[in-house]
């Protein structure tokens, strides 16, 4: 637990702070594959892929901020994800929620399927049936929470509820609220994964990924799965994410006033024929997000009527940027169903409601007003 009893400051102060060799304010970039030993077995640091003093003090903070007991820095969120899913075996099979990101779903349908570890796209929110698909041979059930790219909504107290009465481990994938919004460990989850390249990065300019488990046996497989496939993160992105966290909660309370405005402009304007958005009252879900997160936090999709051509919306957007990722500081603008859940075949993507027509929404830090006025022209622009 962290010695702050207010989030913001355990942002900046959280896990290893500061060095204690120099007194820097800043940990320093240790930028060194190997150490020094002071005798034969005697040492502090080995070698940068089993552990690294600046990728350590990034360790740290994220455990502290998630309220778990070890936190892992990897490459990318899906090799943070792939360390996760290597913890499974051979006949062993994952329960996933039915709208998560492309590349989870790719990961386990083309390279875990090959070693026998198979997986069931759930509906989440639905708790009854969710239970009733739980198999002897089901190890763990996988959400995202808002999930890509439908915002949908799962209460993830009942599901580390239910994954606990069963025996079997209970992931949430935190990247869409960051520990700033919602903290899944202290709602019953056992481990927590972040796309640390959106939110926590916040700039765009590093691809990073991270694991909180909240249980010591865990920590020490997810340790030497780290160790022995060794996709680490470096000591200097491990330093840019330090820093960009610092500013998590400056950054995430402007992209949520932002995109609560522009799901309100959404909502009521007449090219829209639907929004998702979990800080909508009317949204589904609206209650137990509610419940279980600060905010509706700052992604939004959404669906213009058939006389719009979204091509033409795509290509009339100035400031909004067409680009895969998210939580960056500028506005970002995806299509799920060509980019980010490409992946997913098409009539699965049908059945779960990820459409052709569907726009993803990351609202950045830019002036509301600029915003909202490109969105505007963009949809005025692709009217047939």
């Amino acid at each position: 637990m962290s010695e702050y009893k207010n989030i913001e400051s355990a942002l900046i102060h959280g896990g290893i702070s500061s060095d204690k060799y120099t007194g820097a304010v800043n940990v320093p970039i240790y930028q060194t594959s190997t150490y020094k030993q002071s005798a034969l077995g005697e040492f502090k640091w080995e070698y940068s892929r089993t552990g690294n003093p600046t990728r350590a003090a990034l360790e740290a903070l994220i455990a502290e901020l998630e309220g778990g007991k070890a936190g892992f820095a990897f490459a990318s969120g899906m090799a943070a994800i792939s360390a996760v899913l290597s913890l499974f075996k051979t006949g062993d099979r994952v329960l996933i929620s039915s709208n998560v990101y492309g590349g989870t779903f790719r990961v386990l349908d083309k390279v875990f399927n090959n070693f026998g570890i198979s997986y069931s796209i759930e509906d989440t929110t639905d708790l009854e049936a969710l239970e009733d698909n739980i198999t002897d041979d089901v190890k763990a059930i996988l959400v995202e929470s808002p999930a890509n790219p439908l915002l949908t909504v799962t209460d993830l107290a009942a599901v580390a509820s239910i994954a606990k009465k069963h025996g079997i481990l209970s992931i949430v994938d935190n990247t869409f609220m960051t520990p700033y919004l919602q903290r899944p460990i202290s709602l019953g989850a056992d481990i927590v994964i972040h796309s640390a390249t959106k939110y926590l990065g916040g700039h765009s300019d590093v691809v990073s990924g991270l694991v909180v488990v909240n249980d010591d046996e865990l920590a020490k497989h997810i340790a030497f799965i780290q160790n022995s496939t060794g996709a680490v993160l470096g000591p200097f992105d491990s330093f840019l994410l330090i820093r960009g966290i610092k500013t998590l909660a400056v950054r995430l309370d402007r992209h949520v006033e932002n995109a609560e405005k522009a799901a309100g402009f959404l909502s009521g304007h007449k090219a829209v024929k639907k929004v998702y958005y979990p800080g909508l009252p009317d949204a589904r879900g609206y209650e137990i997000n509610k419940r279980q997160a600060k905010n509706g936090g700052a992604m939004i999709s959404f669906e213009l009527y058939e006389n719009y051509d979204i091509k033409k919306f795509f290509k009339a957007l100035k400031l909004v940027q067409l680009a895969e990722s998210l939580g960056g500081v500028e506005s970002l603008v995806c299509h799920p169903a060509t980019m980010t859940h490409a992946a997913i075949p098409y009539e699965v993507r049908q059945k779960i409601g990820i459409t052709d027509g569907l726009i993803r929404l990351s609202i950045g830090i830019e002036n509301i007003n600029d915003i909202l006025a490109d969105i505007d022209l963009a949809i005025a622009e692709s009217e047939e």
